[in-house]
């Protein structure tokens, strides 16, 4: 369906991407991965036209439907939420002026025969069938169908769409592309904005889409629910998996290994055929076997391993100074904006020590909670307080207003270091990937990445013992956010940090407070606890609102109701069951790959005391139970989907 070939990109001499090729066909679901800077979103324009190569070429047939959705766009103004989405619509009015237009014209022509006339009857066919196709629903509804998916209230349909932050924007952006039913998607961060109820809605959605999906994100279990291949952007180069993202790691983690235990084999014979070549070069009895080694080193296909980007940014938190027993409290507090109070009574206590989420549907507070915390904004009613000692280190969501665009990345530092650390400064950003020529760059350029390394570099110039973080791992690729997380799990302050992020909270907190309808509800235990209680909940809520038309016909209704939740409560229980195994048998596939991996270093180098023998039964039983177990984590991953 889309085909690249040999496509080069290049800026200034450097290649962003090398003599490339790919194929996209119309059932591909691709998860494209890779660094931040990579070409991931290159890739996309060049796909839309946006961005035309240096050298190749990109072919598709000209009637197909692209819908793209890139990190940055322009916001329409002047229109409600509705309103705007349903201008996706417009070519069915534009459909109904033309069918209109074609039966006037009909009605007074009689060359019935004409190669005209059969024109406009086939055209007519054509507009017809389409209409049809949309004859089912009407587009409000379907368009509001999206919008609540997506998080809109019904009361926020009629709002117009300047009132709603950036990232809401991005949602009415997204509701459009889906709505224009596209034969292919190509979606850049599209969750970098959502709550973790709307990324549910969409991971559904887009599983039932049936369509060609190329997709940009940072959310590992976001690639593995709605992606069935992989394709890795790495150093100009594009490697296709045919596989969801946490088994391209695996796979790619063995093949390298594979190449690299190939690659040093190779090496050792080729330096025992040199030695053979060096030795006996001169002397006569040995000619034939020295000309027959050298002939079959010119022969031998030399082994290459995979390149790897090893550059990694390097994160630990200073050490925490001691606070008090409680880091932050609020009762019965309320906070919000003249005119509009966003949430109320809330009952909150972060304790020294505690690593703690704030989660929840955009615009319910949790941006409010943390300017409250920051006392940037005043409680409405009730009491806030910051612990005694608590020093706090605040890592704001909207980088891009906070970093001043005027300033280098050096200085940006520079500015606000002070004492000895201001002689460390170039060591500091080395370590957030900012080397040479990178410290004189203009905030203004720097990608998203980039801008959360520098301002999460910022929180290096001292310790603090609670870190307040908004949406830390916004446009962080996935193994930042897992260097990130790692450095998150080791640091011994408080921790409150707002995500919509399943895969960086997991692990990392054991305590939420949940924002919705203008309340804060507390939730202690994991994330995955906490999305499994949410779809029950809202399943017996559903529920409880369906009306019953009298008396009489309420008894049934509450049976099925209670038959529906029970069926439910034993589906989710099955499910637990299931998740519990797949997580077992993943820490065991790792414990016998981890145990393949040292058989192998032995193999490759043994010593006197290895016995090769007993080293190969250990690898191949070790291989066997890796491989039954993939096979089995492999079969219950499909009946977890199913």
């Amino acid at each position: 369906m889309i085909s690249i070939n040999d496509i080069t990109v290049s800026f200034g001499g450097f290649n962003l991407l090398d003599n490339v090729s790919m194929h996209i066909s119309e059932n591909d679901k691709i998860g494209l991965v890779g660094r931040n800077g990579a070409g991931k979103s290159t890739l996309m324009k060049l796909i839309t036209g946006e961005q035309s190569p240096t050298l190749g070429r990109i072919e598709y047939p000209s009637d197909l439907k692209i819908g793209y959705l890139p990190q940055i766009m322009k916001h329409n103004r002047g229109r409600s939420v509705l309103e705007e989405v349903l201008t996706v619509f417009s070519y069915l009015r534009d459909m109904e002026v033309e069918l209109e237009r074609i039966g006037d014209e009909l009605t007074v022509r009689n060359d019935y025969e004409s190669k005209e006339y059969a024109s406009l009857i086939e055209r007519m066919n054509e507009i017809n069938d389409t209409l049809a196709l949309d004859s089912g629903e009407t587009p409000e509804v379907r368009a509001s169908k999206v919008l609540r998916g997506l998080g809109f209230k019904d009361e926020e349909l009629s709002r117009k769409t300047e009132t709603f932050s950036q990232g809401w924007n991005m949602r009415i952006e997204l509701a459009k592309v889906l709505l224009s039913r596209p034969d292919v998607l190509l979606l850049d961060e599209p969750t970098n904005h959502l709550d973790i109820e709307s990324i549910s809605w969409f991971e559904d959605y887009l599983k039932a889409y049936r369509g060609a999906l190329l997709l940009v994100s940072h959310d590992r279990k976001f690639l593995d629910n709605v992606t069935n291949r992989t394709a890795e952007i790495l150093l100009g180069q594009i490697y296709d998996y045919k596989v969801p993202y946490s088994q391209y790691v695996t796979l790619r983690e063995e093949r390298i290994s594979q190449q690299r235990a190939a690659y040093e084999n190779q090496q050792r014979l080729i330096e025992k055929t040199e030695d053979f070549i060096n030795r006996f070069r001169y002397k006569p009895t040995k000619s034939n076997q020295v000309q027959s080694r050298i002939k079959q080193l010119e022969k031998l296909e030399r082994i290459e391993i995979d390149k790897t980007d090893t550059s990694t940014f390097r994160l630990r938190f200073p050490p925490a100074p001691r606070s008090g027993d409680v880091a932050f409290k609020g009762t019965d507090l309320g906070a919000g904006y003249p005119g509009k109070v966003v949430f109320s009574k809330a009952q909150i206590e972060v304790k020294r020590g505690e690593k703690v989420a704030l989660i929840g549907r955009n615009g319910e507070g949790k941006t409010t909670l943390m300017r409250v915390i920051m006392g940037e904004l005043a409680p409405i009613s009730g009491t806030a307080s910051v612990g005694y000692n608590v020093h706090i280190g605040y890592y704001a969501q909207n980088q891009e207003d906070i970093l001043d665009g005027n300033e280098t990345v050096f200085s940006t530092l520079d500015r606000v270091a002070v004492g000895e650390i201001r002689t460390k400064l170039r060591d500091l950003l080395g370590a957030f990937l900012f080397r040479g020529e990178d410290i004189d760059k203009k905030v203004s350029v720097l990608s998203g990445g980039e801008r959360a390394r520098l301002g999460m570099a910022k929180l290096m110039l001292e310790p603090y013992n609670l870190l307040a973080l908004d949406e830390p791992t916004n446009h962080m690729d996935i193994h930042s956010k897992d260097i990130l997380k790692q450095a998150l799990k080791n640091y011994d302050g408080t921790l409150i940090v707002v995500s919509h992020d399943r895969d960086f909270l997991d692990g990392l907190v054991d305590k939420m407070y949940e924002f919705r309808d203008g309340k804060v509800r507390e939730h202690l235990g994991t994330v995955s606890e906490f999305l499994q209680k949410r779809k029950m909940e809202s399943l017996r809520d559903l529920e409880k609102t369906e009306p019953a038309s009298s008396p009489v016909a309420q008894q049934p209704g509450k049976a099925v109701a209670q038959e529906r939740f029970d069926r439910n409560r034993a589906a989710s229980k099955e499910s637990r069951k299931i998740r519990s195994r797949i997580d077992y048998l993943e820490k065991e596939i790792t414990k016998n790959e981890r145990r393949m991996s040292e058989i192998e270093k032995k193999l490759a180098n043994p010593t006197e005391n290895d016995d090769i023998f007993d080293l190969t039964r250990d690898y191949l039983e070790a291989k066997r139970t890796a491989d039954e177990m993939t096979e089995e984590w492999g079969r219950l991953q499909e009946e977890l989907d199913n």
